[in-house]
């Protein structure tokens, strides 16, 4: 599983338009701005950095629809343009944060409650996905299905994303998670956690950048293995995006970078992802080293190749990524890919309770 973890050093709150009625000191001379946007708060989608908020506002339609708005940047530090398109992975990133903001404000998730986040996935329509000569404006229209609860608390629930742009459909998007309080996080990682948030491993050796689809070594996530399409995960605490603050386990994020670079370092670098579906099982440990393995599978009608990435912690399944992908340098606007399968994982699947 990908857990969420984020501590508040104060309480942010949301704050919401003034009433209309409300008149301003007559020695105030108040100046009308009509469209002002900034990010929403960042707690509230866990990040320390205000740079990586994608999110700038929410509301509610009823009690399951919401609509959020988000700006994706035109160039990111990490999240790259990948052959002129928005990174997919920006795309992931933002159904993540939407589903924190919405649990935090519209379900009442108190701060310090923790976020397992059992599965991710993001379906792209890169033809309007393309980085253009302003950011991209999107309009998310959420839908909250299963919702769960303990008592009047949020214990999970499962969203799915319709990402407009302009009007049109650019990507869709699934997440299922669940909710526990610190308490419950604890007894949960106690074994683990005993004497404290384990030492990482030693960093190690990067894979080739151009290998993977990256510019820098200190952006890989890879380390080389014996075995063919096999490799060390590459876990680097100091990353300021993927370790964006202090956390006791590999994020969820990194896991799904892993599996984008294996599968471009299988099939190389024109292979841009379409589809994007993961599943987690269990916390990736800092201190364990985790095996990431690239499977090919029958590619989908239209011929697209797909990958089944897997990762291990001593032969213990940590997660797996199908990832399609189209094989022409360039978007097709013509072929659109098919839809990767919302899932929810039953009792049976979690390997420890919420």
């Amino acid at each position: 599983m990908s857990v969420s973890t984020f501590r508040v050093e104060r309480q942010a709150t949301a704050t919401r338009a003034p009433r209309k009625d409300t008149a301003a000191p007559a020695y105030l001379t108040v100046p009308h701005f009509p469209s002002l946007t900034s990010t929403v708060p960042r707690e509230l989608v866990h990040r320390a950095s205000i740079a990586e908020v994608m999110l700038t506002g929410w509301q509610r339609d009823d009690d399951t629809h919401f609509t959020v708005s988000a700006q994706l940047p035109r160039r990111h530090a990490f999240f790259q343009t990948v052959q002129g398109c928005h990174d997919p992975l920006l795309i992931a990133e933002t159904v993540r944060q939407s589903g924190l903001l919405l649990a935090h404000t519209e379900f009442g998730v108190p701060f310090g409650h923790q976020f397992l986040m059992w599965n991710l996935a993001v379906d792209l329509r890169h033809e309007h996905l393309l980085v253009g000569a302003t950011p991209a404006s999107l309009d998310i229209h959420v839908t909250c299905t299963d919702i769960k609860r303990r008592g009047t608390q949020l214990s999970g629930l499962h969203l799915t994303a319709a990402i407009h742009r302009d009007g049109t459909l650019a990507a869709t998007g699934t997440a299922a998670f669940t909710c526990t309080s610190p308490a419950v996080y604890q007894r949960l990682r106690a074994a683990r956690l005993k004497n404290g948030t384990p030492t990482p491993l030693p960093l190690t050796s990067p894979t080739a950048p151009q290998t993977v689809g990256r510019h820098s070594p200190t952006d890989v996530v890879l380390s080389p293995h014996t075995q063919p399409h096999t490799w060390q995960l590459r876990i680097d605490t100091r990353h300021p995006v993927l370790f964006d603050h202090p956390l006791d386990h590999v994020p969820g994020m990194a896991l799904l970078e892993a599996a984008r670079q294996a599968t471009t370092a299988h099939l190389g670098p024109t292979h841009l992802p379409t589809t994007l579906t993961t599943h987690f099982t269990h916390y990736a440990e800092l201190h364990t080293p985790t095996i990431i393995k690239t499977h090919p599978q029958p590619p989908t009608p239209h011929n697209h190749p797909r990958l089944l990435i897997t990762g291990h912690q001593n032969n213990t399944p940590i997660f797996t990524t199908t990832i399609t992908t189209n094989p022409h340098p360039n978007p097709n606007p013509n072929q659109a890919s098919a839809s990767a399968p919302a899932h929810t994982p039953t009792q049976a699947q979690a390997p420890i309770p919420a």
